[in-house]
């Protein structure tokens, strides 16, 4: 029987998923979730956790010993971050510059810590000044530092240089969100000093949402283990879950093996194209989107200094409908695009060029749709145009 069989689960549409994820997924990493399931401790299935757990060193650029795929998708990366590093009473500051940066606020005071907001305006990247002043103004140290280093809810990709010179002057750990970053633009988590980093497949990996890629860096794991009390979720408690995924292989939870299994062919596809073609592919296809969008007289939310390469926002045009608009791009056209979210609901759209979606041929498909939906045109040939300067540059 086929995988497309439709006796298999009926009524599930084909979609061009371009919205702020989850993102296309290509047929070689459908087929590797069809693979026969192994026991979670079969030495097999031990090895192919071996090798992600490589590939997602060189995708993080790291070399720290705890890296691997959480059990869960980007929210539990999230959860697992401030479950074992925010303890109670602790002081945190969150930079918080869209709706994932103030989720990762409220995730830290579940957990007790005493959490202070750095409030950046959306549609804007925070200056390394700001962050400056906070810290040196703080009337007592942070324990944890805590940022998203690409805000799906704006399309603003956060410059990290530097910024964990200050954390660490400080005496704090830096805790960094970089689900719709990894496997799209470059992370770098040891030259830019991350202690702490989550993601999510789904986003530029092109592997189904289900899996948190997570690093830490030893001083993080030297907080972790002198905790006076245990994390409080036993699930997310990393000091367990080092055990499973290390030479132990000491059991703690049954693994998603298929979810494993996928991941591993996305990381093998990352590995064939290289990760510096990859980035430049991820560049390329917003900026022909961009130059798309703009040549149909749309305006674009964030500057290009800080506009990720994964996600771009741009503004609903006066006396649009928005809902009408992404109806009409799904059931009319099989395109999924996102509408905007908090204060930018209703007023913008997110579009994603993500994994197998930083192509031409679907940036060209989404922009043909808004063009005969929105009665614009210039779309199509502007990012043709930009496609093909950008690939004799």
């Amino acid at each position: 029987m086929a995988l497309s069989d439709p006796k298999i689960i009926p009524n599930i549409p084909e979609r061009l998923l371009m919205g702020p994820g989850p993102s296309p997924v290509s047929s070689s990493v459908r087929l590797a979730m069809a693979q026969p399931v192994l026991g979670h401790l079969d030495p097999a299935f031990l090895a192919i956790m071996d090798e992600v757990a490589d590939h997602l060193r060189w995708v993080f650029g790291t070399e720290n010993r705890l890296t691997l795929p959480l059990s869960g998708t980007g929210s539990a990366g999230m959860e697992a971050a401030v479950a074992n590093w925010v303890q109670p009473g602790q002081r945190v500051l969150v930079v918080a510059a869209g709706l994932f940066g103030q989720r990762l606020a409220d995730a830290a005071a579940r957990q007790g810590g005493v959490v202070d907001v750095l409030e950046v305006p959306w549609g804007s990247a925070l200056d390394a000044e700001q962050l400056k002043d906070r810290l040196a103004q703080a009337p007592e140290p942070y324990a944890v530092v805590a940022l998203v280093m690409a805000e799906t809810s704006t399309g603003v990709l956060q410059p990290m240089d530097g910024l964990s010179d200050l954390v660490h002057r400080h005496g704090a750990l830096f805790l960094v969100d970089a689900v719709t970053a990894i496997g799209g633009m470059p992370v770098d988590v040891d030259r830019q000093g991350l202690d702490v980093v989550y993601a999510g497949t789904q986003k530029c990996l092109a592997v189904p949402p289900g899996l948190a890629p997570f690093s830490a860096g030893e001083a993080a794991l030297d907080i972790l283990r002198q905790r006076p009390s245990p994390v409080p979720s036993w699930y997310l408690d990393l000091s367990m879950l080092e055990r499973y995924w290390g030479g132990e292989r000491f059991y703690h939870h049954t693994a998603p093996v298929s979810m494993i299994y996928a991941l591993a062919e996305g990381l093998r596809r990352i590995r064939r194209e290289g990760l510096d073609a990859r980035f430049a592919r991820h560049r390329r296809a917003s900026a022909a989107l961009g130059a798309g969008l703009q040549a149909m007289g749309l305006s674009l939310v964030v500057d290009a200094a800080v506009r990720l390469f994964s996600l771009t926002t741009v503004y609903i045009p006066e006396g649009v409908d928005d809902a009408a608009v992404r109806g009409r791009l799904l059931n009319d056209f099989g395109i999924e695009i996102g509408g905007g979210l908090g204060p930018f609901r209703g007023r913008v759209w997110r579009i994603g060029t993500m994994g197998e979606g930083a192509q031409l041929e679907p940036v060209a498909r989404v922009l043909s749709a808004l063009e005969a939906t929105l009665h614009r045109t210039g779309g199509v040939e502007a990012a043709v145009a930009s496609w093909g300067g950008a690939s004799g540059a």
